[in-house]
């Protein structure tokens, strides 16, 4: 299964927002979504902290502060 990891702040709206609308689109895709609050890793938070939300499919960034389903779709339809 393919997988995406999110990394967020815990108290930020725009992640849960982020992570409600990608919830049926990794069904969709099925993919597994890892979810990664950055208050426990300084160094993630110190490079994608002001990003949050950041969609993250292994080292490349798909798209931040809002879903950008289309650009989620494309990565996974170019490997499979």
């Amino acid at each position: 299964m393919a997988a995406l990891k999110v990394f967020i702040h815990e108290w930020c709206h725009l992640c849960h927002d982020l992570l409600s609308d990608l919830a049926p689109v990794a069904r969709e895709l099925e993919l597994s979504v890892e979810v990664v609050d950055l208050a426990g890793d300084p160094e993630l938070d110190a490079r994608w902290g002001e990003y949050v939300p950041v969609v993250m499919a292994g080292d490349k960034a798909l798209c931040h502060y809002r879903l950008d389903a289309d650009a989620v779709r494309a990565h996974f339809r170019n490997f499979r």
